[in-house]
């Protein structure tokens, strides 16, 4: 079977995250070594859908966390079992798939119970009361089954199975003496013995050894009611199956039952398990009607693996996937500045300075002589418009452009024409509140122990924003607060005057200003030609917070 890997972007992904994911996930899949799956860590801003819609592409699935849930582990995926099978059954069960409980349902397929092998002994050992199968209201079926049985008769109005077990080893003269109605009674080939305990209006008669029972007995045990069943055991393995036939919920644990969901995650559960003393828990699928699907054990926890990932378009934690540190990082494919993400082993590590992480991914196609296909083609070329603006950006390269062109060839696509389109739908800021804006693409960087928030929102149009800055003011710095960021930067960039208003709150608000060799006013300074986050704002503010704080020791 093939591991599954997932392709991850960076959180609030932006287009070049989401298409670098879906486009890296179709190579990794043609290799045909692995399973991998595109997700994304938040949801699709206008441009990234108007890019998928295009070219006719899914969005990846969102993936919340990377920590490992209970549905990761291979626990047994064992069916549940009804109240009403025997223990007999449910030994067979157990023995069958190697197990030592199993889950019990009701008629609403809803959890009622647990039943372990230690339940079933024990209850053997403490059989002391010969009226245990009245008791149990087991059915004939239980009993038949048990004792690998031959109904002989089954009669329409059969009397109940309520009274003692017996075993006809006896005088008759004595026998009649302990003969009550509806009981069950154990006995061999006498005729006498079986005539006189069917007139004595017993419920069941079970006759051992396999031999042929007379058309005479067979004829009253009709006309009185009675239940009659040949066993091909004798009549001493008859007598200790029989109490196998008694029904599990007589014995199941009913109450204070542990349960876990598939989406519960494992350290919760260790810590839950180490708190009780069971050796198997049932797991119980809350998004399906509450089905029992399984059973899990410590040893499931003992022998669980990590997740797989594949990084794109980050290599910094607090971008990433939250769990990212339970998980084994196969490869970073980024163009980012490398950051702080840490591997126990080596790992494929491609790291570019070029202006998109779909102009890597397109290379690493070509050079391993695959063509993308016409509808990925499409998503990479439109990803390198996004993060380059269309060659506007500083962190624009040669090697986007050639890859551009060749891109846009495969996927017969007007670049000028599909930029425009495309900028023109993510840039639509109608109906969007503060908070959306911030989030529609954010990322923290950790500067010298300081933790620096900065948003980027993309306009054609930045006087339609004016009347939105106080109110996005009071967000950021209420965000600044409760996230413990030092400071939070909101980048408002208008895409073809290239230039970008920056809106600063928080600590080191006059010495970002002059880091551009502006000053801030009302939170504010216009920075002309400044359109790159990577390249033209984290590098300056880096520098300018680096030297403050070793001018200070």
């Amino acid at each position: 079977m093939k591991e599954t890997v997932y392709i991850i972007g960076h959180k609030n992904p932006d287009s070049d995250s989401i298409c670098s994911a879906i486009a890296y996930a179709e190579y990794k899949n043609g290799n045909g070594d692995v399973n991998a799956i595109p997700v994304r860590l938040g949801p699709i801003n206008r441009e990234t859908k108007f890019i998928l819609d295009y070219f006719g592409v899914e969005a990846p699935m969102l993936l919340e966390t990377v920590r490992l849930s209970v549905e990761d582990l291979d626990f047994d995926k064992i069916a549940p079992v009804s109240p009403d099978i025997s223990h007999r059954m449910a030994l067979e069960i157990m023995k069958r798939n190697n197990l030592n409980s199993l889950p019990v349902v009701d008629e609403n397929e809803q959890l009622c119970g647990i039943v372990t092998i230690s339940d079933i002994i024990s209850s053997y050992i403490d059989v002391w009361d010969n009226g245990i199968l009245g008791k149990s209201g087991t059915t004939i079926d239980n009993i038949i089954d048990t004792l690998s049985a031959e109904a002989i008769v089954i009669p329409e109005n059969r009397k109940p199975l309520c009274g003692k077990i017996l075993v006809l080893a006896m005088d008759p003269k004595t026998m009649i003496e302990y003969l009550e109605e509806n009981d069950i009674v154990i006995c061999g080939n006498r005729k006498d013995v079986q005539e006189i305990a069917i007139k004595n209006s017993i419920s069941l008669m079970i006759v051992t050894g396999n031999v042929k029972i007379d058309e005479d007995i067979i004829k009253l045990a009709e006309e009185k009611g009675v239940t009659l069943i040949s066993t091909p055991h004798d009549t001493f393995t008859a007598s200790r199956l029989i109490t196998q036939s008694i029904p599990i919920s007589q014995v199941m644990t009913k109450e204070n039952i542990v349960t876990f969901t598939l989406d519960d995650l494992v350290d919760n559960v260790k810590d839950k398990m180490s708190q009780t003393r069971y050796r198997s828990y049932p797991v119980i699928d809350d998004n399906n009607n509450n089905r029992v699907v399984g059973l899990i054990s410590r040893y499931h926890l003992i022998s669980s693996m990590k997740k797989k990932v594949i990084l794109v378009d980050h290599n910094e934690r607090s971008q990433s996937v939250d769990g990212l540190e339970e998980c084994e990082i196969l490869e970073i494919i980024d163009h980012h500045r490398i950051a702080d993400v840490y591997t126990g082993h080596p790992i494929y590590f491609r790291n570019e300075p070029v202006g998109s992480t779909s102009t890597i991914i397109a290379s690493i196609m070509f050079e391993s002589g695959r063509r993308p296909s016409k509808k990925i083609a499409g998503i990479l070329a439109a990803a390198i418009i996004s993060d380059t603006l269309l060659f506007k950006s500083p962190t624009s390269t040669n090697t986007d452009k050639m890859m551009l062109e060749r891109l846009a060839r495969i996927a017969d696509l007007n670049v000028e024409e599909f930029a425009m389109e495309m900028f023109k739908a993510g840039t639509s800021l109608a109906d969007k509140t503060p908070e959306q804006l911030l989030n529609q693409d954010f990322k923290v960087f950790n500067i010298n122990e300081n933790k620096v928030g900065i948003a980027q929102v993309y306009t054609m149009d930045l006087e339609s924003l004016k009347d939105l800055k106080p109110d996005l003011i009071s967000v950021m710095e209420e965000r600044r607060k409760s996230q413990g960021y030092a400071t939070f930067i909101l980048m408002l960039t208008d895409i073809f005057n290239e230039a970008s208003e920056m809106v600063v709150v928080g600590e080191y608000k006059e010495l970002i200003a002059d880091a551009f060799g502006k000053t801030i006013e009302n939170n504010s300074f216009y920075a002309a030609g400044v359109l790159s986050r990577k390249k033209q704002v984290v590098p300056p503010i880096t520098t300018a917070i680096i030297n403050m704080e070793e001018m200070q020791m």
